[in-house]
């Protein structure tokens, strides 16, 4: 289990900087293949599935990471594919708490 992946959400305030490229680059690193967007104000991901059913099964397992942390991602379902996006809504960038669920997420993917 990744470092990341043990650690717990805290709730964010609006008053709480965002992360600028160069923290979020850092803890990037630690990610399997997630993109930081241009702006780095989201981090994503896109998974891959024999078919829509497998796809619907793997954000269910992301939904009950959501609610375990209060920390909830975007989510597109298609057929053989999701795509997770992950940003602090609160502070309209990236805090720790993107990258404690896109860590715990790569655990169960």
């Amino acid at each position: 289990m990744s470092e990341l992946a043990q650690k717990k959400c805290v709730a964010c305030e609006g008053d709480t900087r965002p992360f600028g490229r160069e923290e979020a680059s850092i803890l990037l690193k630690q990610l399997n293949k997630w993109t930081l967007s241009g702006d780095a104000r989201w981090i994503s991901k896109e998974f891959k599935f024999a078919d829509f059913k497998e796809a619907m099964a793997f954000t269910n397992k992301i939904a009950d990471i959501a609610e375990s942390e209060g920390h909830h991602p975007d989510l597109q379902i298609s057929w053989g594919k999701a795509v997770v996006e992950l940003t602090t809504h609160a502070i309209k960038g990236l805090s720790q708490n993107d990258f404690i669920i896109a860590a715990k997420i790569d655990e169960i993917q």
